[in-house]
């Protein structure tokens, strides 16, 4: 079997080497590993550091100009060519330690979705993060389950992972954070039950690089509405 994760990288120079490391250190027994990785026109030494990289193991892409994290999982999702697909994001916020974890209920037939949830995480960690991540994602959630019969605790998650068959016809057009919800959206409407685990998570804020914002959240929002509708 063989798993497919593929990273989204913009402006990540501090984490990038580190992330890619502890990817390659996991071990999954009886799964191969190909590792995706797309630099969205970073401006800082991410290219670089990426471009000095000598790993055939490695898939790395570039974007010729910055059109946002979905555009590049969208690209990823191009070039996968593993039975499993698997969301990395290119800060430390996410550990790769959690992907036995992650990928046992779809390795064991249980579910064809898995995602990470961070609620708990999120609670201890509310001192360091924006509370208005956290209440953001809670409304959002709680609307995902309203309009589409879901009952899922984080649907902002950024560890999600899928069987490749459940999105090889899931029509695809998030550019930027939208991608969350609209892949979320769309895997329900398909009548699929997402099965969550409960992760580690440490929240960055925007001082340390993140990228998300409140107007992120209203469109994410408008895309949850949108898709109930519409395809």
């Amino acid at each position: 079997m063989k798993l497919s994760i593929i990273i989204p990288v913009y402006n990540e120079e501090k984490s990038i080497l580190e992330v890619i490391n502890k990817v390659k250190r996991v071990k999954l027994e009886n799964i191969t590993k190909e590792i995706i990785i797309i630099d969205d026109f970073s401006t800082d030494n991410t290219k670089e550091i990426l471009t000095k990289l000598k790993d055939s193991s490695l898939k790395i892409f570039f974007h010729q100009k910055n059109v946002g994290k979905g555009t590049a999982i969208r690209t990823g999702l191009k070039h996968a060519t593993g039975d499993i697909i698997l969301i990395q994001d290119a800060d430390l916020e996410y550990n790769p330690i959690e992907y036995e974890k992650l990928l046992k209920p779809i390795i064991e037939n249980k579910t064809k979705v898995v995602y990470g949830s961070r609620l708990n995480a999120i609670k201890k960690n509310l001192q360091k993060m924006y509370k208005l991540h956290y209440l953001g994602n809670l409304f959002l959630t709680i609307m995902t389950n309203i309009l589409y019969g879901a009952k899922i605790t984080d649907m902002e998650t950024g560890y999600k992972v899928f069987r490749k068959e459940v999105i090889e016809n899931i029509n695809l057009k998030a550019k930027r954070f939208d991608f969350e919800p609209e892949i979320t959206a769309k895997i329900l409407k398909k009548g699929y039950k997402i099965t969550e685990v409960p992760i580690n998570f440490i929240g960055r804020e925007f001082n340390e690089g993140k990228k998300i914002t409140w107007k992120d959240g209203v469109k994410a929002l408008y895309y949850l509405i949108k898709y109930r509708f519409t395809d």
